[in-house]
């Protein structure tokens, strides 16, 4: 069953809230973010940040708390494609760089308010 233009529209917005969840959470720890939703390399950044030469390429879910299988979205193929855009993202970049790493982060909201766990090197 395919779902309404609505429920795409809310989906859509509700992913936009989590990464920006996700980007104060980087910030809130001394990361700077480079990048939203950036494309290339045939994928999507939904975050790209920096502290201290050090970069994270983010993946963002958006999963209900009660969701046992959440951490799956995070596939292989999906963790591929994020790889090729980030390969595609450090052609271009000049900067300072110690480290790279894929980062995943799952974001649920319950009746505690919002909760983000990430998970660095989720390639």
């Amino acid at each position: 069953m395919s779902r309404s233009a609505e429920d795409r529209r809310r989906a859509v917005e509700a992913g936009a809230t989590a990464e920006d969840r996700v980007a104060d959470w980087f910030v809130s720890r001394g990361w700077s973010v480079l990048e939203r939703r950036w494309s290339g390399g045939g994928g999507e950044l939904d975050l790209v940040v920096q502290r201290d030469g050090a970069l994270r390429f983010v993946e963002v879910k958006l999963r209900a708390e009660s969701d046992p299988a959440a951490w799956e979205v995070f596939t292989p193929a999906k963790m591929a494609r994020v790889r090729r855009a980030a390969e595609a993202w450090l052609s271009t970049w000049r900067g300072p760089l110690t480290e790279c790493t894929l980062s995943a982060a799952l974001v649920t909201h319950g009746v505690e308010g919002w909760q983000i766990d990430v998970i660095d090197d989720a390639a």
